[in-house]
């Protein structure tokens, strides 16, 4: 054999390296870093017969910090190799997004990698530093539910999905909750080493498969500083007597409002019309009956103001995306 044929012998023999890029800014949650960290070392050392086998890649990974002067690489697994990044991952945030810094050098880098090829990811706030980015204006992301309109009112042009865990849009991939930073990297494990080895990681790591869901998690967060007084009145009633049966006519005189102006009031301060926020009213109450005591489902209904039980089962699969007796086997197991 010649040494050429040797050396193209040896070059098509070694496997494909594939470089994730771990995004660190300023307040990112760091167990999200050191998590896909290990998370894909995992996948990539305790399974090689695997990947051997089917002639998969190597995952590289690497770490980029937001410092003075843009974003430097601080840690590589594979440090003897020139960069190419197929992946970015932008974490979550420990800082609520609303104090979040703007990070112009770091959704500079993120473009100029996605120009050339990178497929670009978010975690829950992570996709407000992806957003800033325009890559997802026009196209449908999700982030953490309790941040989804903070994010929809602050870049518009974002299709808020929140009720989605993971969001695969092709080269640009968005998940939601705080740890679903588990679930996207389980994701991108499915992806480049196959299904096998993703499972094979999730059992090792004793977590489930990725999510595609989190409306099982999200709750009410009622907002009452919004200063309208006659609004937060209103408010303090549905949430004292969630059974409470008016009509919008009776609430409307009880603060000397029009019905008109009532519902006008309520919108601009709540976000939601007067019978939508009793229905999320409602079923919180209900989730908690659900979730701490064992009343039956048409008594849980009575008690929050549905006389009929269908009706509340179909509002509560709606508000959570999941029947109440699902919701409560679920909850009881966890």
């Amino acid at each position: 054999m010649t040494l050429s044929v040797a050396k193209a012998t040896m070059r098509k023999n070694e496997q494909k390296l594939i470089e994730i890029g771990l995004l660190i800014y300023p307040g990112c949650q760091l167990a999200a870093i050191y998590g896909l960290t290990d998370l894909f070392r995992i996948a990539c050392e305790w399974y090689p017969d695997m990947l051997t086998a089917a002639n998969r890649p190597s995952l590289r990974v690497s770490h980029w910090t937001l410092e003075e002067g843009g974003v430097h690489c601080t840690w590589d697994s594979h440090s003897d190799k020139p960069h190419v990044l197929d992946y970015i991952i932008s974490p979550p945030s420990i800082i609520m997004p609303e104090k979040m810094e703007r990070m112009a050098p770091a959704s500079e880098w993120i473009s100029t990698h996605h120009a050339k090829g990178a497929i670009v990811c978010s975690v829950c706030a992570g996709a407000f530093v992806l957003a800033e980015t325009g890559l997802i204006d026009g196209r449908r992301a999700t982030t953490h539910w309790a941040f989804a309109d903070r994010l929809a009112e602050q870049f518009p042009n974002i299709s808020v999905a929140s009720e989605h865990m993971i969001i695969d849009d092709g080269d640009v991939i968005t998940a939601g909750g705080i740890l679903a930073w588990a679930d996207l990297g389980l994701l991108i494990v499915e992806k480049l080493l196959g299904q096998a080895v993703m499972l094979e990681t999730a059992r090792f790591l004793i977590v489930d498969p990725p999510r595609r869901s989190q409306s099982r998690y999200k709750t009410f967060i009622p907002r009452f500083d919004h200063g309208d007084a006659d609004v937060v009145h209103l408010q303090h009633q549905f949430h004292a007597a969630p059974e409470l049966q008016k009509s919008i006519a009776a609430l409307a005189d009880s603060v000397n409002l029009s019905e008109r102006t009532l519902q006008r009031r309520f919108f601009r301060a709540t976000g939601l019309k007067v019978t939508e926020y009793l229905q999320n009213v409602r079923i919180m109450k209900a989730r908690q009956l659900l979730e701490t005591t064992n009343n039956s489902v048409e008594s849980i209904a009575w008690t929050v103001g549905y006389a009929d039980p269908a009706a509340f089962r179909k509002i509560f699969a709606r508000l959570t995306g999941a029947t109440p007796n699902t919701y409560r086997g679920s909850a009881k197991s966890n």
